[in-house]
């Protein structure tokens, strides 16, 4: 039966923290930091499939292609951040040769017509291997995320090598506007699955492909924060919070036994506990708590403004002050409290990557993802000495 904040609770043994490795910052590292996300192997997979894909397009027509160097690729890269911070509203207007809107650093890195070229190429995949994956398209062998596939697994794994998160962790969604044409039911937009430290340090991330990837035969959410929420990577004792899209029964049960969970709970889903005559309404009084214990499961009903539901399996039924200007306080869930303070993560992320970023219009998405793996290398290097 539902209780309020009279009836006793029972009090479980809390996880122990136990890391894989020590949390924060992981050795060696230099002052360069940003520099050892795209090292020299990803500056050299740039150049090659950038300088394969123009002799491939222009085969048997007279043109005369001068091939990327790495040492250009780190140039245009430099630019890319350097536009960040100065922002124009198109690229041709950073070579301007007028003297009162001239900008004179980028016309001595390089040529307008050549970081125009440069852009225009750029390619992250074997243009050879994107043929073959091209014509596996209607089968289940086809991978719609090759063309970018090389960097966001190398993007991956330097995000969790550089730095092994704390004990507090959100999962939620970003979504990074697009114009390109994308085989998505949302045309505009290109849709990630992240894993971020409080702080805001992406740990790590998937790209969505669609509903036609799920793996576990379970929702979306179980499969998304399954893949994410790696214990053989973090080890046990943390604690993961995130909204009610990715919140079941299910998923709590298989991971509750090495991690803390605590989330906003949806009424009505298969495997929640509901009552009709225990329902918080309207009228019901602000700071009202209604609570209901399965086992190590707490499911937590608490009126603020509207109903705010929690389930959760590390804290006992405590009550803390919630201030307000017009009274003293009123009781709140603990659960209610952590999740305020700890569910920031990804909203402090993102917030740090749209400041200053390096995203320009294009017409082909695999840019506008490499743009934004840009973005999270420079922004992890920015939260790494912090």
């Amino acid at each position: 039966a539902w209780k309020t904040t009279l009836d006793p609770d029972i009090t479980f043994p809390l996880l122990k923290f136990k890391p894989k490795r020590a949390p924060g910052v992981q050795p060696p590292l230099n002052s360069h930091l940003s520099t050892q996300v795209f090292f020299d192997e990803v500056l050299k997979l740039l150049c090659n499939n950038s300088n394969n894909a123009v002799i491939n397009h222009c085969s048997g027509r007279n043109f005369a292609w001068r091939q990327i160097t790495i040492e250009e690729i780190k140039k245009y890269l430099g630019l890319l951040l350097y536009m960040a911070l100065l922002e124009l509203p198109k690229v041709s207007d950073f070579w301007r040769k007028n003297k009162i809107f001239y900008v004179p650093l980028p016309s001595t890195v390089m040529s307008r017509n050549r970081f125009m070229v440069i852009s225009s190429n750029l390619h992250i995949s074997d243009p050879a291997e994107d043929a073959l994956n091209d014509q596996k398209k209607g089968t289940g062998d086809h991978d719609c995320l090759h063309r970018v596939r090389p960097l966001l697994e190398i993007m991956r794994n330097r995000c969790m090598a550089f730095y092994h998160p704390k004990q507090h962790l959100s999962v939620d969604y970003r979504m990074v506007a697009t114009k390109a044409r994308i085989a998505k039911p949302t045309k505009w937009e290109l849709k990630f699955f992240v894993l971020v430290d409080v702080n805001g340090y992406t740990v790590d991330f998937s790209l969505y492909q669609g509903k036609s990837t799920a793996v576990s035969g379970n929702r979306l959410s179980y499969d998304v924060v399954t893949s994410l929420v790696s214990k053989d990577y973090l080890g046990s004792g943390y604690i993961i919070y995130f909204d009610n899209f990715y919140t079941s029964p299910v998923l709590f049960r298989y991971l509750s036994r090495d991690l803390g969970l605590v989330a906003l709970n949806q009424q009505g889903r298969v495997g929640v506990p509901t009552a009709a005559e225990y329902a918080l309404h309207r009228r019901s009084r602000r700071g009202s708590i209604q609570w209901i214990r399965e086992d190590y499961l707490l499911f937590v009903k608490w009126m603020d403004t509207r109903e705010v539901s929690i389930c959760a399996n590390v804290h006992p039924v405590e009550t803390v002050l919630r201030w307000k200007k017009t009274e003293d306080g009123k009781h709140q869930k603990l659960p209610v409290g952590q999740y305020n303070k700890y569910m920031g993560g990804v909203d402090n992320s993102d917030q740090m990557l749209g400041t200053n970023s390096t995203k320009r219009r294009t017409k082909r998405w695999p840019v506008t993802v490499f743009q934004h793996f840009l973005d999270i290398a420079v922004t992890n290097s920015f939260m790494l000495p912090r």
